[in-house]
This record gives structure tokens, sequence and C-alpha cells, in this order.
């Protein structure tokens, strides 16, 4: 990922990222604690591959989750 810097006044470029980051917080890693870099790689692997590709509905796109709007 690279991070990017809107242009003055137009902070909406990286909304994507913030959302999913906010969730990511959210849902997965807060209040929780982990004992090596392996462990909070595998809890990062299932949260998004596991349930934020594959059940999480996402109002973006109607409400399906990612993976079942792209099988539509």
């Amino acid at each position: 990922m690279i991070h990017s810097f809107p242009a003055k006044g137009h902070p909406y470029n990286n909304i994507v990222m913030e959302c999913f980051f906010k969730y990511l917080k959210k849902e997965e890693t807060n209040r929780r604690s982990y004992s090596s870099l392996d462990e909070l790689k595998i809890s990062l692997f299932k949260y998004i591959f596991g349930f934020y590709n594959s059940t999480r509905p996402h109002s973006n796109n109607g409400d399906p989750s990612p993976n079942d709007f792209e099988n539509l």
C-alpha cells in the first residue's frame, strides 16, 4: 500500500482505505493482544479473507459482500 496525501480541500480520495481500517480496528484488533507477529498475521488473514471479503455486507455495492458482488 502506498499512502496518498489528498490535495488541499479534497479529503475523500482515501475514504475506502480509511473505512477499511476503521472496521478492521473496530471488529478485529480492538481490545485484543497478540503474542507474536505470526499470530497477528493469521488474525488479519482470517479477518480479511474469512469475514471481510466473504461475509461482511458492504453498503457501497448494495450490501452484498465483495465476493458475492464479484460473483453476480
